[in-house]
């Protein structure tokens, strides 16, 4: 009954010690932000990636795009991940983000055509995961 209970506790430690080894890696594990912003009026971009904060990427792309264009704004952020603008034949667009650009890309025509016609991605940009 002794040994019982000590193998029990020995078991324990071992399940805890290991929950706390994957918490804290998963703490650890680094975030990068991207995004790009549009400005609806010409369709100037700026964009940003690998950056530590949601807020930091945004702002870099829309300190790029205002270079161009007053009325820039967030088309879209991502977080390990990927981010695509398509533009459509009469100035309609659509931006989305995807865990692939292939899938970032999809999705941007995808929203695009549901303004616009023949949309083409203008516009990609990945983090470094």
């Amino acid at each position: 009954m002794n040994n019982s209970k000590s193998g029990k506790a020995i078991i324990l430690t071992l399940i805890t010690g290991l929950f706390l080894a994957i918490t804290a890696s998963q703490a650890s594990a680094k975030n990068y932000f991207g995004a790009i912003a549009i400005s609806p009026s010409t369709k100037a971009m700026g964009w940003s990636f690998d950056y530590s904060s949601k807020w930091k990427a945004n702002n870099k792309a829309l300190q790029k795009c205002r270079q161009y264009a007053s009325d820039c704004r967030i088309a879209t952020w991502f977080r390990n991940a990927c981010g695509a603008v398509a533009i459509g034949q009469n100035g309609g667009w659509g931006a989305h983000w995807g865990n692939s650009i292939k899938n970032a890309k999809w999705k941007a025509r995808k929203t695009c055509r549901k303004h616009d016609n023949n949309c083409k991605v203008k516009r990609w940009v990945c983090t470094k995961r």
